[in-house]
C-alpha cells in the first residue's frame, strides 16, 4: 500500500493505491453530534455507524506498524481492536474510509483486495454466496449489518494452569498470560494481567462488546473510571467490579506490579474506543443497567465473610450474581479451621458435582488440594487456575491458609 502525497505533508484529500486497484478519498466524513445528555447514544451511533461501513481489508505483516502509520502519520483514528490479549484485527476510520487491519502471514499479504460489506439480512439473502469475486482479484465479503459478536458453543474441558506458565504482550502495553489453555472452544476467556512498571497507564476511553466480563484485583491498585459511576476511584487487592457489557471506562494510573484477573465471555470480543466521551461523566447512576447488568463495586475490606456448605471453608460475595440476574456468581473462598462434629462431618461429605456452564478457580493465597472421582487429585498453589468440566464432582482440601477466587455459570451452581 502506498500513499500518494506530492506536497510533502499528509492532505485530508489523497489517493490511497493498492496494487490490485486505488480508492479515492475526498472530504473528511462528518460525526453526528447528541445533546450533552446523549453520549452514550452518540457512541452507539459511531460504534452502529462504523460497523455499518464497508470495510477495506488490509493485510498486515506488522498491527502495531500498520495502526503507527495510518492513526500516527496520516491521521486516522482508531476504533476497535481484538481480541485485547493478543490483537489480530484492527478498525480504523478517517477520510470517508474504513480500514480493518488484520494480523497475517507475508504470503498472505500478497492476496488480492477484500472489500467487507455490511448488508441487511433479507437483502443479502438476494445474494447466492456471502463471497463475491470482482474484476482483477478483488474479492466482495457480504456481512450481516445486524450480526453482533458471536458466542461459540464452547466445550467442557478440565484444564489446569501453572503459575509459572508462559506470558505475553497485549494492548496497551500490559502483559497477559491465558489461564484456560484452549478457552474453552472460544466460549470463555480468563486471564492474569500485571502491569509491570507503576504510573499512568497507556489507556483510552473504550467498551467492550460482551456476554459477561469482571475483574478482580490480585495484587498492588489500580486507578480506574467507569461511565455513570462518580469520580475515578482505587480498587486494591481483594476488590472486584463487574464491568457491564458496553460500560465505558478507562484505566488511569497502577502501581508497580499491579495484578489482576479477568474473565470474560465471549473469548474474542470486540474493544471499541470512544474518541469523545469524557470520564467521569457529569451524573452519577449506580442503578443503570447496561446490557441487562448494573455495575458492581466490591471492596474486600467491607464486605462480611459467611460460612459455606463445607464448613472447612468460608466466602464473601461480590454480589455479582444479583446484578447479573443470576447468569454469574463470583466469590471467594477462605479456609478456616472446623472444629469438632464441624470437622467429622466434614471428613465425610459427599463431594458435589458441578453441573453448571462454568466452574474457574484461582488460588489468590496458599495451597490446596483438588480432590475428584472425575478429574483426579491435584495440588494448587498460589497463583494456579484451574477449570472444571460439567458433570465433574470436587472438593477442596486446604493444605495452609487459603482464599481461591470462585467463577460460576450460572450463579450459585459451586457447592
Amino acid at each position: 500500500m502506498q500513499v500518494e502525497d506530492k506536497s510533502g505533508v499528509i492532505d485530508p484529500a489523497f489517493e490511497l493505491c493498492l496494487r490490485s486497484g486505488s480508492i479515492v478519498i475526498g472530504a473528511v466524513a462528518s460525526h453526528t453530534r447528541h445533546p450533552d445528555g446523549d453520549r452514550t447514544m452518540a457512541m452507539r451511533d459511531r460504534e452502529n455507524a462504523t460497523a455499518a461501513t464497508a470495510q477495506v481489508v488490509v493485510p498486515c505483516s506488522s498491527l502495531d506498524a500498520s495502526i503507527a502509520f495510518f492513526c500516527d502519520r496520516l491521521g486516522f483514528r482508531l476504533d476497535m481492536i481484538a481480541p485485547a490479549d493478543r490483537p489480530r484485527i484492527a478498525l480504523v476510520s478517517g477520510f470517508g474510509l474504513a480500514l480493518r487491519l488484520q494480523a497475517c502471514d507475508a504470503e498472505a499479504v500478497r492476496q488480492p483486495l477484500v472489500i467487507r460489506l455490511p448488508v441487511h439480512a433479507q437483502r443479502a439473502s438476494a445474494f447466492v454466496a456471502r463471497e463475491l469475486p470482482g474484476p482483477d482479484g478483488i474479492r466482495m465479503e457480504l456481512i450481516d449489518d445486524d450480526a453482533r459478536t458471536g458466542i461459540p458453543d464452547g466445550e467442557q474441558v478440565f484444564a489446569i494452569n501453572r503459575a509459572n506458565d508462559a506470558w505475553g504482550l497485549g494492548r496497551a502495553g500490559m502483559h497477559y498470560r491465558d489461564l484456560i489453555p484452549g478457552r474453552a472452544g472460544g466460549r470463555f476467556i480468563a486471564s492474569h494481567i500485571r502491569i509491570p512498571e507503576g504510573g499512568p497507564v497507556p489507556d483510552y476511553v473504550h467498551c467492550h462488546h460482551v456476554r459477561l466480563q469482571l475483574i478482580h484485583c490480585h495484587r498492588g491498585w489500580v486507578r480506574v473510571v467507569y461511565e455513570d459511576q462518580g469520580e475515578p476511584f482505587v480498587m486494591r487487592a481483594g476488590d472486584c467490579v463487574l464491568q457491564p457489557p458496553g460500560i465505558r471506562h478507562r484505566v488511569l494510573e497502577a502501581s508497580p506490579g499491579l495484578e489482576v484477573i479477568e474473565i470474560g465471555c465471549p473469548a474474542e470480543h470486540e474493544t471499541w474506543r470512544d474518541h469523545d466521551l469524557a470520564l467521569p461523566t457529569p451524573q452519577s447512576r449506580p442503578e443503570r443497567r447496561f446490557g441487562g447488568q448494573r455495575f458492581v463495586r466490591h471492596v474486600a475490606a467491607d464486605a462480611a465473610w459467611k460460612p459455606a456448605p463445607d464448613p472447612r471453608w468460608g466466602y464473601r460475595d461480590t454480589g455479582i450474581a444479583d446484578a447479573t440476574h443470576g447468569l454469574a456468581s463470583v466469590r471467594v473462598l477462605r479456609s478456616r479451621e472446623a472444629q469438632g462434629d464441624a470437622k467429622a462431618a466434614a471428613q465425610t461429605r459427599e463431594a458435589p458435582v458441578h453441573e453448571g456452564e462454568f466452574l474457574f478457580l484461582f488460588v489468590l493465597a496458599g495451597r490446596c488440594r483438588l480432590r475428584s472421582r472425575a478429574v483426579g487429585d491435584h495440588a494448587l498453589a498460589a497463583d494456579d487456575a484451574c477449570t472444571l468440566p460439567s458433570g465433574a464432582d470436587y472438593l477442596l482440601d486446604a493444605d495452609s491458609a487459603c482464599e481461591i477466587l470462585e467463577v460460576a455459570l450460572p450463579a450459585c451452581c459451586a457447592g
